[in-house]
């Protein structure tokens, strides 16, 4: 059983809320090394905060994940390719899904459900397309197709809550299912022309 981060209570199966002291027990990624990196500023600015954003090594692992972080909000923009390579390195392989956690992620979720904010791309300044990253993590990310996608503070370790009860998982057994109830309709529309007049 896992004990609370914050006052080492025992905290309850499945779940990442302490039940004695209310804290949020996260995935456990306080491992990797979040320190500025030695790249120079790239002179990107935070599109929350409009100040210039800082080089970070995530480095999990011999990784040498890199992003740019904003110092106020804690954002983060990763170049196209390095979040996935990221929460691969963070996660590892997952075998099995975890549904009550992934219950239990989708019921703590943080924000506001006010209507989306579109935010500018920190390198070319075009507005960034609002996706569901993964289709079904309920982190909506900001994505330049040529450029990077952005976090806001907080939802990189809600991507790796996600994927570590197997969210990633879950959501390509529900994708296998959408495949094979579209065969199904095909093949009884196939049967239905072949039984008409």
């Amino acid at each position: 059983m896992a004990n609370c981060m914050n006052c080492s209570a025992p905290l309850p199966q499945d779940s990442i809320l302490c039940g004695y002291c209310g804290s949020r027990n996260d995935v456990d990624i306080k491992d990797i090394n979040q320190e500025r990196g030695d790249d120079p500023p790239s002179g990107r600015v935070c599109p929350r905060c409009d100040i210039q954003l800082l080089p970070v090594c995530l480095d999990v692992k011999g990784s040498g994940g890199r992003a740019e972080r904003c110092e106020s909000c804690m954002g983060l923009f990763f170049a196209p390719g390095e979040l996935e390579k990221f929460l691969d390195a963070v996660v590892g392989k997952v075998y099995s899904i975890n549904r009550k956690l992934l219950e239990n992620l989708r019921a703590d979720k943080r924000g506001d459900d006010a209507a989306p904010f579109y935010i500018n791309c920190p390198d070319c300044g075009k507005i960034m397309n609002r996706v569901n990253f993964g289709r079904s993590s309920g982190v909506m990310a900001d994505r330049c197709r040529e450029h990077g996608i952005w976090l806001d503070g907080g939802e990189l370790r809600r991507l790796a809550e996600w994927m570590k009860a197997g969210g990633e998982l879950l959501q390509k057994e529900r994708e296998g299912e959408r495949m094979k109830e579209s065969l199904r309709a095909l093949e009884r529309e196939r049967k239905r022309g072949e039984s008409a007049p």
